[in-house]
């Protein structure tokens, strides 16, 4: 197998090809022209072609130099890019994610750091469902919405599943609560400032409401699963998000219907070539923790 080039040759190669100058090269490098001027004519000849014209004016650049030059940029690009990634100490990984997740994501967390106490998580709660890793200074995010494009890398977590939800108070209460029609008697909460959820499950379950105008409407899931939880009125719920609240007898399913919205989680992190290893053992963590509710 054919040996490639010496490294500080290439090295020596892209400076010249940025000043297209013996002299100038020399000072950045800190060597002499003559070094230059060796180093280049000796990559020339290990390669078999020119790759400067050598003019009165000074020099250019063959077609096979301009090519190389392009190449050598994203190559010693990358190694500085890796230099830099290895170089720097993080003292924590850095997470995103928006505030209706923090019912899923939270405990899960907390269970990572028992586990793994070596590796810290900073988590960064937002109500925007994006994230431009260009911007934003996150080592990976939670995203909802339509799958991301390929600017990143993504896993899908689970799809939303709305479902409405109450406290067994109220479904133990004097409103009967047996048949969605039954909702026209109940306070109706909304997880967002519009109804949209609501509208979308209720147009599956095949039942029109007088009432879903009139609920309460909160800023977050949180808020709306709280106040549920309270006795106070009927939530719409996302399944995968509140499995903690229904497993704990907090929060109850009145009826058996679950509504696919098309809108999804997403795990989403830098597209590089791969993730730092304790980010990968996050992410392979969480996507099991997923994946472990989407068969229950």
């Amino acid at each position: 197998m054919k040996r490639p080039p010496p490294l500080p040759a290439l090295h020596t190669f892209l400076i010249t090809a940025q000043c297209c100058n013996f002299t100038r090269a020399g000072e950045l490098l800190n060597i002499t022209q003559g070094a230059v001027s060796r180093q280049i004519s000796g990559l020339e000849s290990y390669l078999g072609y020119s790759l400067f014209q050598r003019q009165a004016r000074g020099l250019s650049l063959t077609a096979q130099g301009r090519e190389l030059f392009a190449r050598m940029q994203q190559i010693f690009a990358l190694i500085d890019d890796a230099v830099d990634q290895v170089g720097v100490k993080r003292e924590a990984l850095q997470l995103k994610a928006p505030t209706c997740m923090m019912r899923w994501l939270l405990p899960r967390l907390l269970q990572w750091q028992k586990e793994r106490p070596d590796v810290r998580v900073e988590l960064t709660t937002t109500v925007q469902h994006a994230v431009d890793f260009k911007r934003e200074a996150f080592d990976a995010a939670v995203v909802y919405g339509t799958r991301p494009d390929g600017s990143m890398q993504v896993h899908h977590i689970f799809d939303e599943q709305l479902t409405p939800v109450c406290s067994q108070q109220l479904l133990d209460g004097p409103q009967p609560l047996a048949k969605s029609s039954d909702l026209e008697h109940h306070m109706l909460l909304h997880p967002t400032r519009d109804q949209r959820d609501w509208e979308q499950w209720l147009n599956v379950a095949g039942t029109t409401l007088s009432n879903i105008g009139k609920g309460q409407h909160f800023d977050t899931l949180d808020l709306a699963m709280t106040v549920a939880s309270q006795g106070s009125g009927v939530a719409m719920g996302d399944w995968a998000l509140i499995a903690e609240d229904l497993s704990a007898g907090r929060l109850v399913m009145p009826f058996d219907l679950k509504v696919r919205t098309g809108a999804a989680y997403y795990l989403v992190y830098p597209n590089r070539a791969a993730a730092a290893p304790p980010l990968q053992e996050l992410i392979d963590w969480l996507l099991a923790q997923a994946s472990a509710r989407e068969d229950a």
